[in-house]
């Protein structure tokens, strides 16, 4: 995001400490989208940063994709969440239809609340959980409104930004990801919107177990200021200041037109690919591709660090800061009170790697564990094929997670969809009869949160042995697939 510095609550080069226990996050998603190409503005300011708190807890919750692909619509109609692109499944949504004037559920959403200034971006406003600034409004959509309180256009204002739960939307190696929403800017022109900033945006799940921001990732996927009509895609990543993300303005597209952006609900979305070589971050507005940026155009280790693992994401709507002062500043006497960030729906999609097995042998099947968190944690949840949900041990090494097929299969593949909070070191193995094991993968000290294997091995018993962790918390697994034959 341009100029976001470090957009969460810590400072801007400084580690991030977990505030408190991740309790329910989610698991895989892909994201692929399209948008409009847009014509840049010449001389535009570079683009921007932005950071995230670390979480609490919660988990996201799956809506089922009922439509046909979406596309542009009027200033008030509710869509329901489109069917995924062909190749795709929807992993994870959210089409906000709770009643008028209700909050969000907060076992899907976290509120972030505090003051502007604590984000590191120099905004002023202070985001709150008040249904006067996030709310449903009964027709099928999320508000997020600035409000203004007083005569002082540079205090007084109140706000809303609002994160997923669920941290596990991500990209298997070699398939992509993609992360779509449909959204109406403020309704705010340059003559009134002057500081308004909306945004749509995700960063890397490391982020929530202490890696240090940028290195953590974060993809922009909607910004605009000051009412302009436009919108920004940024990939931040790698050090900062400087690195070769140019922290911390990021590297993007610059600023692009959004005709009629801030009047009606137009799709905004953003693809990461890491089916191509090199992988590739793709932006779209209403279905086109507007800008894509390849791997090759960074450093290779920050490219992987802030783009191979999972992410959440983030809708919110700033007031003043960094990024609105350079392009004129605000909120100012004529900045309008009232504005809002008003979103239809949220959507993930994944594409899975080419050729890769469909029939997961270790869904719905009894799944043991050496170990519980708590009772919202159980091993069930790990083999259950819902990525929102979890299996979680207690905070201590060793730990295992085990499946019981029913019959003994030739295995040849598996995919594990770690929490943020992973095993940095396990190995998969197999067993006849569940007590005598062999090991048919091994993983020595990444910690990837998203790890598709080949493996060669029998057994009806099949298991993860996790030895080391990642962060202080438990070993945690949303997903454990399991493929081959009889």
């Amino acid at each position: 995001m341009s100029l976001r510095g470090t957009r969460g609550g810590s400072p801007a080069a400084g580690a991030v400490p977990p505030r408190g226990r991740l309790l329910r996050r989610a698991a895989t998603g892909l994201v692929a989208l399209a948008a409009v190409a847009a014509s840049a503005f010449a001389g535009s300011p570079a683009v921007s940063a932005q950071q995230s708190a670390p979480p609490s807890a919660g988990h996201a919750a799956t809506h089922a994709a009922t439509t046909a692909q979406s596309a542009p619509r009027g200033s008030t109609g509710a869509e329901a969440v489109p069917a995924p692109p062909s190749g795709f499944t929807t992993t994870w949504s959210d089409d906000f239809d709770g009643g008028a004037g209700t909050p969000l559920d907060t076992g899907v959403w976290r509120y972030d609340t505090g003051p502007g200034w604590s984000f590191g971006t120099g905004e002023i406003e202070t985001m709150t959980n008040s249904t006067a600034n996030v709310y449903h409004d009964g027709n099928g959509h999320l508000v997020l409104k600035a409000l203004h309180d007083g005569s002082d256009p540079s205090t007084g204002w109140t706000s809303g930004r609002v994160e997923t739960q669920a941290d596990g939307f991500g990209a298997l190696p070699g398939g992509v990801v993609r992360m779509q929403a449909s959204i109406q800017q403020p309704n705010v022109t340059t003559a009134n919107g002057a500081g308004y900033w909306p945004a749509f945006w995700m960063l890397g799940a490391p982020l929530r177990v202490g890696k240090v921001w940028p290195g953590s990732g974060e993809v922009d996927i909607l910004e605009d200021i000051n009412g302009r009509s436009s919108v920004f895609g940024t990939l931040h990543c790698g050090v900062a200041p400087g690195g070769s993300c140019n922290e911390s303005t990021g590297v993007g597209s610059g600023e692009r037109a959004c005709a009629n952006c801030q009047t009606g609900y137009h799709t905004y979305a953003v693809e990461l690919d890491r089916s191509t070589s090199p992988e590739q971050i793709r932006w779209y507005l209403d279905g086109q591709n507007y800008y894509t940026l390849k791997a090759d155009q960074v450093n290779a280790g920050q490219w992987a660090d802030a783009v191979d693992h999972s992410f959440f994401i983030i809708f919110d709507l700033a007031m003043g800061g960094a990024f609105p002062a350079a392009y004129g500043g605000g909120p100012n006497s004529a900045t309008v009170s009232g504005g809002s960030l008003n979103v239809d729906y949220v959507a993930v999609y994944n594409k899975p790697p080419a050729g890769h097995p469909t029939q997961n042998l270790a869904k719905g099947k009894p799944t043991t564990a050496s170990s519980a968190e708590s009772g919202e944690f159980p091993a069930s949840n790990a083999t259950d094929g819902n990525v929102t949900t979890r299996w979680s041990s207690q905070f201590s090494d060793p730990q295992w997670l085990q499946v019981d097929l029913g019959k003994s299969y030739n295995l040849n593949h598996a995919t594990v969809v770690w929490e943020a909070a992973a095993a940095s070191a396990y190995q998969i193995q197999t067993s006849q009869n569940g007590t005598d094991w062999t090991t048919v993968f091994q993983n020595n000290n990444s910690p990837a949160d998203i790890q598709d294997v080949g493996i060669s091995g029998s057994g009806r018993y099949v298991r993860i042995y996790a030895t080391g962790r990642v962060s202080q918390w438990g070993d945690s697994v949303y997903e454990f697939e399991l493929y081959g034959s009889a």
